[in-house]
């Protein structure tokens, strides 16, 4: 117990702990983390009122634990996130790293913070990349709510989630020069094809089609 909350840290590959973490159950997973691996801490933090989970690692197990409570509606519970480096996810979130990280996760405040989610239910926190298939451009036309981004060819299309509301902005690209960022609710493409690539993990597939948007329920930051 810390202060009356019931902490718990999953540590993703070989994150180094820091130290005012270091006494704190801990449980060892992959860069990301399975879907076995969360559901074995569920039990554990639901005997909690106040549970909190501390994610160390990169976005990408941020994203999946985020997907994981959404899916399984457990989204009570706080999250703390404590990247070794800057990541998208915590420049976007504020949330420092390293050491300066940890102890905002140990000693913040849970905010409601706007939860970003696309149409497979995957959650986005730090940033995607959308491009045309093997090496031609990104083809089609991409709306931020009723605002058009683009329509015809970009080199890519990129979304992150915003830590306040409405929670989505977007842009393109056309060769180097980045296009201003449109805000909204959501952004969605359609395409003859596309390639996804969340958080650094790249889609095994194209696609016709892309949205990210916010889902109806928020996510517990703590920063």
């Amino acid at each position: 117990m810390y202060g009356g909350l019931s902490i718990h840290v999953l540590r993703c590959e070989h994150a180094p702990v820091p130290l005012a973490l270091s006494a704190l159950p801990t449980t060892q997973t992959a860069a990301v983390p399975e879907s076995a691996d969360i559901d074995q801490l569920l039990p554990v933090l639901a005997v909690d009122n106040l549970p909190r989970l501390i994610v160390l690692g990169e976005d990408a197990a941020l994203a999946a634990v985020l997907t994981h409570l959404m899916r399984t509606e457990q989204l009570h519970v706080e999250i703390g996130y404590v990247p070794v480096e800057k990541t998208y996810a915590s420049r976007g979130y504020q949330t420092g790293t390293g050491n300066t990280a940890a102890r905002r996760a140990l000693e913040g405040r849970a905010e409601p913070t706007p939860l970003i989610r696309d149409d497979l239910g995957k959650v986005l926190v730090g940033r995607a990349m959308i491009t045309g298939v093997g090496e031609e451009k990104l083809t089609g036309e991409a709306y931020v709510d009723d605002a058009q981004l683009f329509s015809g060819k970009v080199t890519v299309m990129i979304i992150s989630p915003t830590l306040d509301l409405p929670g989505v902005r977007a842009s393109v690209r056309k060769g180097l020069r980045q296009r201003p960022w449109l805000r909204g609710r959501a952004a969605q493409l359609g395409t003859p094809g596309a390639i996804v690539t969340r958080d650094g993990v790249r889609a095994d597939r194209p696609v016709p089609r892309s949205s990210f948007y916010r889902h109806h329920e928020p996510w517990l930051l703590v920063r």
